[in-house]
């Protein structure tokens, strides 16, 4: 049975008519939001010691804190740095990855993960380097601590591992000035609390290893996040304009709720333009130590008319070092120009290329592994009914 386009079409007439007061309210929201930006824009010392005090009562508090003396600068929360210079010579990586999950309705039990990188030399005219890893994860590898088959989320930490653990490796090799960069956060993300908690602790330590091994390398590296819903600053602002003896209840307190960073620094932020940075205030910035901590900022890399913002997270020995940050800032706009009005950078856009695996390579993969298990007389399981049935010509659902 299709969808029931009657009872969509008037709830779609209900979101229409109550639209234009949402719209009002976001208004007046933004408004605000941009008042007490430019109100608390200097006031660094007292947001830090205000959201100390918060987290005593809200120990998941996620939030921008304003950078401490460790940064050797002053930046304020309404600050717009201009575009610097381009490195005439630097290394420049992009790494990116996918994944294929474990498929209990398929013929046989797999996994695999594909990371591809690619590297390019300021300064020089010679084409840009590819590289390529596949991995397959088979028997085993398939299962957490707990016994259970790798999630979707599992699969995905053991990418972002690999990621970064392949940028080490080129960066190792590279011919330095180094500036590497991912598709989204730096932090790792995982099942932290789940039953595979475990696992995640233990791929966190082979992350900051990894890190690590690029702070030793010297290395600018950063994660890229397109487009961010985040509302990291704004949280910063909520906890701002609380008053003190509310703060037990700050878990609760949104008073800029519908507003988002984006919002804010798109209308500061010129072309080319950063933000200040800022640390981040998170439940796992405990795991961030030291030159690892972790810090964003904010980068306009739209054009005049149209802005279009992300979010760049670093690590500390980036944040505190002028020359790696101006570098990284400079490299991340100029790729960004190079896909012209669709800003986005062009060497994470070429490592995504890379990396996708496609749906006739996935059957192929599939195809591969059940021939070699027939070969050896093993016995391969049949596809499920369930997914026979969806696999008739003519279901074409979504």
């Amino acid at each position: 049975m299709s969808l029931d386009y009657q009872q969509v079409r008037q709830q779609v007439k209900e979101l229409g008519e109550n639209a234009p007061i949402r719209e009002r309210q976001v208004k007046e929201q933004r408004e605000k939001a941009l008042r007490h930006l430019q109100e608390y824009s200097h006031k660094l010392e007292a947001l830090r010691e205000k959201v100390a005090t918060a987290r005593k009562f809200d120990p998941t508090l996620r939030c921008a804190l304003p950078a401490d003396d460790s940064l050797g600068r002053f930046e304020a929360l309404d600050e717009c740095f201009s575009l610097p210079e381009l490195p005439q010579s630097a290394t420049i990586l992009a790494a990116d990855g996918s994944q294929i999950a474990p498929d209990r309705h398929a013929e046989v039990l797999y996994g695999l993960i594909n990371v591809g990188a690619i590297q390019m030399r300021l300064g020089t005219s010679g084409a840009p380097l590819i590289s390529v890893e596949s991995m397959l994860i088979y028997d085993d590898a398939l299962f957490t601590p707990s016994d259970s088959l790798l999630s979707e989320d599992a699969l995905a930490l053991q990418r972002d591992l690999k990621e970064r653990q392949m940028l080490v490796e080129l960066s190792g090799a590279a011919q330095k000035p180094v500036i590497t960069f991912t598709d989204g956060p730096m932090e790792l993300w995982g099942a932290k609390d789940a039953g595979d908690s475990a696992d995640f602790k233990r791929s966190l330590g082979v992350y900051l290893d990894v890190l690590e091994a690029l702070h030793l390398l010297e290395v600018s590296t950063a994660g890229y996040v397109d487009k961010p819903a985040a509302g990291l600053v704004i949280r910063l602002l909520e906890v701002a304009i609380t008053p003190t003896d509310e703060l037990p209840q700050i878990k609760d307190k949104h008073p800029l709720r519908g507003v988002s960073d984006k919002f804010l620094y798109e209308k500061i932020l010129k072309p080319g333009e950063r933000s200040a940075v800022f640390a981040m205030q998170s439940k796992s910035a405990v795991n961030y130590k030291g030159a690892l901590a972790l810090h964003f900022f904010y980068l306009n890399v739209g054009r005049t008319g149209h802005p279009h913002l992300a979010r760049v997270e670093i690590p500390a020995w980036v944040a505190v070092d002028p020359v790696r940050l101006d570098n990284l800032h400079a490299a991340l706009v100029s790729q960004c120009r190079i896909m012209g009005s669709r800003a986005y950078p062009y060497l994470l856009h070429r490592a995504h290329e890379a990396a996708v695996v496609k749906q006739e390579e996935k059957a192929q993969v599939t195809q591969m592994i059940a021939l070699e298990l027939r070969s050896r007389g093993v016995e391969v399981d049949e596809i499920s009914y369930k997914q026979s049935a969806k696999d008739l010509p003519s279901r074409t659902r979504y």
